[in-house]
């Protein structure tokens, strides 16, 4: 238990954080990658190109700071963060690293205001925080571990079939090496894929949903090709041009806390872009087992050749009782194979979603932003609205812009 005297000092040193996170935070990698280049194996080196992972850190950092004599308040968000860490390999041995790191940025960052009190009380928070990670992403390995065909750590897999979704998008069926099945999941997880590069010094993790409702022995990535100058394009390019029928990689056991609930009131699945592959499983999951269930599958995109698994929502379409599709194409080549031009809007969502809807979102930043604005004004309880970041989790009321 922390004393109140730590617990006033790192609560006054929240709004502190609100202000220098980022660049503590941003400090803090620098030094870490500096003097354990080895955690570069572990960590998504896109997304600290691209400042992601410092942004998100910065926000957990003060989270926790404002909430250190309640840390249950935050625990939605440290289970979403442990089911990063635990399909990432994040081990207890990794904490104190981070810990005196964080540290030495935190005093590097505020200089003299960063007192030897500061610092012993953030040293006491740390390591209470940190135990509270350590404990929930323990159970979620046990727990992996224990399922029938889990595992604990990655495990080899052969990619047994490749199959072009779209102009961009490519399925990956990876099935593994030692034979038998792979662990159950919900529709919506995602697992992680660990490469070795030619070239490169590190390995590479990204993190991929699975695109199928559960197969007995398969999991199913479909993975969009990146800009090969953008830093997230190095393993989707070498995925696509380098993993052949036959190529060996490493695969995680399912994680995340984002899937499709049990329920039986009308579910809305609303994608941009590559977000349409959780929604695949979901949707797949409800005409296999809830094809009573109503249903709406709302999909945008620039075009139709970028639109994956168009054929494959519109069969499911006729395996349900009550379900309708409708797709959006910013710049449609023909028309006629959109059911509206532009955006998804108030006017489109108005038609297929109300306040009994479970509303799952997936796609990118700006979308869901908008998305999840939007039915938020429409009286959709927060309750019922889900949705997945791709990467770590970014704050939805801050503006951003980018395609679909």
């Amino acid at each position: 238990m922390l004393s109140q005297k730590t617990i006033e000092i790192v609560k006054s040193t929240a709004p502190v954080l609100e202000v220098k996170g980022t660049e503590i935070t941003s400090t803090f990698y620098r030094n870490l990658f500096t003097n354990h280049p080895e955690l570069l194996n572990i960590f998504n080196h896109a997304n600290q190109k691209k400042g992601r992972q410092q942004t998100a850190l910065a926000n957990t950092v003060y989270a926790a700071a404002q909430n250190i004599d309640k840390l249950e308040m935050i625990l939605p968000v440290v289970k979403q963060i442990a089911h990063k860490h635990r399909s990432l390999g994040v081990k207890p041995e990794h904490y104190p690293i981070v810990g005196e790191h964080l540290l030495q940025a935190i005093k590097q960052v505020l200089g003299d205001a960063a007192t030897d009190e500061i610092i012993e009380a953030w040293g006491e928070a740390y390591g209470v925080i940190a135990g509270v990670f350590i404990d929930v992403e323990e159970e979620m390995y046990k727990e992996t571990e224990n399922i029938d065909a889990g595992y604990r750590d990655f495990k080899p897999f052969i990619v047994t079939k490749k199959v072009v979704e779209s102009d961009c998008i490519t399925s990956f069926y990876l099935q593994p090496k030692e034979g038998g099945n792979v662990p159950t999941y919900m529709p919506g997880q995602y697992i992680s894929v660990r490469v070795t590069i030619p070239g490169e010094e590190f390995t590479h993790i990204r993190q991929y949903s699975i695109s199928s409702a559960p197969m007995v022995n398969l999991f199913r990535i479909s993975v969009k090709r990146e800009a090969e100058f953008d830093p997230q394009g190095k393993v989707s390019n070498f995925l696509h041009d380098k993993a052949a029928v036959g190529s060996e990689i490493e695969v995680s056991a399912p994680a995340g806390d984002f899937y499709l609930a049990d329920a039986e009131s009308p579910v809305a699945f609303i994608s941009g872009g590559v977000g349409i592959t959780p929604m695949m499983s979901m949707l797949e999951m409800v005409a296999r087992t809830k094809p009573e269930r109503p249903t709406a599958f709302i999909h945008a995109s620039k075009h139709e050749g970028v639109h994956a698994f168009r054929k494959d929502v519109d069969g499911l379409m006729q395996e349900l009782m009550n379900g309708e599709a409708c797709y959006v194409y910013e710049n449609p080549r023909d028309e006629s194979q959109s059911h509206f031009k532009g955006y998804v809007n108030k006017e489109i969502l108005s038609q297929y979603v109300d306040e009994d809807t479970e509303c799952y979102v997936c796609g990118p930043v700006p979308f869901m932003k908008a998305v999840i604005t939007t039915l938020k004004e429409m009286g959709v309880p927060e309750s019922n609205i889900h949705f997945e970041f791709f990467g770590p989790a970014m704050d939805i009321s801050k503006k951003e812009t980018v395609s679909v």
